[in-house]
């Protein structure tokens, strides 16, 4: 009995959701990269069954409306090939706001298991910096924090705080408007990976319980990075484990 070709090489990739396409849902996001994927001509592998499907896995997805430079997945392929070539090939085949930024070829080890933390950036327009410290420093020196969210397994309170490796406040310069300069708080966030998920809106909501903080319009979020988390609170690219340490064939 024949069967499908197996799995001779892996490759880790790195994308981006930028602009309008931050509202690109997960789904709708793999639903665009299989397309990508038959439009590129990449010898993807498939499943063993009835119904067949591109060995492609995801790891730690944004949430749908939010930003991000640092999302990850993993390709099964039934030939080698050159990772730079193919991030060209698929970034040419996505469209602009979903960029494949790099491509290396899997060495050993599990790709979720390099998900540790996320660092995140939440501009705050019309919120005065000064408003947004005070809530941060209520934050910080909170036992918990505990919020709501509904999941998938119903609504769930959870502690926002002990997830929360480190919260920073800043402002950024923003265009007047009239005879006013409009102010700008940014919050920058490393959040260690838990279960339930701790999200950039379950901070927020976190700021809104110790200090009543609601920001007067909607934020803009964006996952800067995420990865492996040093002791000293930095985060290390999970692709940096695999570069020059695998070989094509």
């Amino acid at each position: 009995m024949g069967g499908q070709a197996p799995v001779v090489q892996r490759v880790r990739i790195r994308y981006a959701k930028r602009g309008p396409l931050r509202f690109t849902s997960h789904r709708d996001f793999a639903r665009a990269f299989e397309r990508a994927v038959r439009r590129a001509n990449v010898p993807v592998a498939f499943s063993q069954g009835f119904t067949p499907h591109p060995k492609i896995s995801y790891a730690s997805a944004a949430p749908t409306g939010v930003a991000s430079e640092a999302e990850y997945l993993e390709i099964g392929l039934r030939e080698p090939v050159d990772p730079g070539r193919l991030r060209a090939a698929l970034d040419a085949a996505l469209s602009p706001g979903l960029d494949v930024l790099d491509a290396v070829v899997a060495g050993g080890g599990s790709l979720a298991d390099r998900i540790e933390a996320s660092r995140w950036r939440i501009e705050l327009p019309e919120l005065d910096p000064a408003t947004l410290e005070r809530a941060v420093a209520a934050f910080t020196v909170a036992d918990e924090v505990l919020v709501e969210r509904m999941t998938k397994q119903g609504r769930r309170t959870f502690d926002a705080r002990a997830a929360v490796m480190r919260i920073d406040v800043q402002s950024a310069p923003v265009a007047p408007s009239g005879a006013m300069a409009i102010p700008c708080a940014i919050l920058e966030l490393v959040v260690r990976q838990v279960t339930p998920s701790v999200r950039p809106d379950d901070v927020l909501s976190g700021l809104r319980v110790v200090a009543d903080l609601t920001p007067p319009v909607s934020p803009r979020v964006i996952r800067l990075a995420q990865g492996t988390l040093t002791a000293q609170g930095a985060i290390v690219d999970p692709l940096d484990a695999d570069r020059g340490g695998a070989t094509i064939g």
